[in-house]
């Protein structure tokens, strides 16, 4: 997948809350580091993330920490973890998570939801669509308002990560996290792994 985006980047001038606007921010942080990893310009500006006291804001200034000390080509523990020769440590696509083999049914129901919000990858990608990073940045778009669905749909946002987002992505980054070549990938997934239970815990209450 290409290093800006597995699908379309957001509006300009949506107006957001605080709150989706950080939330948004988040999902598409994840998203774009499982589509590539981050060159020394995006490693620099990940170096200045500031958290709060929450569990999630240290693993933030964790994560800040670890771009901060992390001086070389990240391709080798990317390439380690998530592609390998003939595959990496990790496989992160949500067929494979939920069936055991890539192009599965999730896959089908993925793209089903895809056209029906009217999310369209780009031309140019060639990994299919529920590669963990991708379903990330379309669940920031649905909060952000690039696709056919108005900002701070809720329900949208709800039956989406219920169906495409909960069922993978915690495992996956519980995975990442223990993983044995994961380094930089480490806080990464510890952000990850606290982000979606605070979403989870946000959607239960609606």
């Amino acid at each position: 997948m290409p290093a800006s985006s597995a699908v379309a980047d957001p509006l300009v001038g949506v107006e957001l809350s605080e709150e989706d606007t950080s939330r948004s921010a988040v999902y598409r942080l994840l998203g774009r580091l499982l589509i590539a990893p981050p060159d020394a310009s995006a490693r620099a500006a990940l170096a200045e993330l500031r958290g709060d006291e929450s569990a999630l804001g240290q693993a933030l200034n964790a994560l800040a920490a670890e771009a901060a000390r992390t001086d070389q080509d990240l391709e080798r523990e990317y390439h380690d973890l998530f592609i390998g020769l003939g595959r990496g440590e990790l496989v992160p696509y949500g067929s494979y998570y939920l069936t055991g083999f890539l192009n599965e049914k999730p896959l089908a129901l993925l793209r089903r939801d895809m056209a029906r919000l009217g999310i369209a990858r780009r031309e140019s990608v060639r990994e299919p669509e529920d590669h963990v990073g991708a379903v990330l940045e379309m669940m920031a778009g649905l909060i952000d308002g690039s696709f056919s669905v108005a900002p701070g749909d809720i329900a949208a946002q709800q039956q989406f990560f219920a169906t495409h987002v909960e069922p993978v992505a915690p495992r996956f980054f519980a995975d990442l996290e223990r993983a044995e070549t994961a380094r930089f990938y480490r806080p990464v997934a510890r952000v990850g792994c606290l982000f979606l239970e605070v979403e989870a815990s946000s959607f239960q209450m609606i």
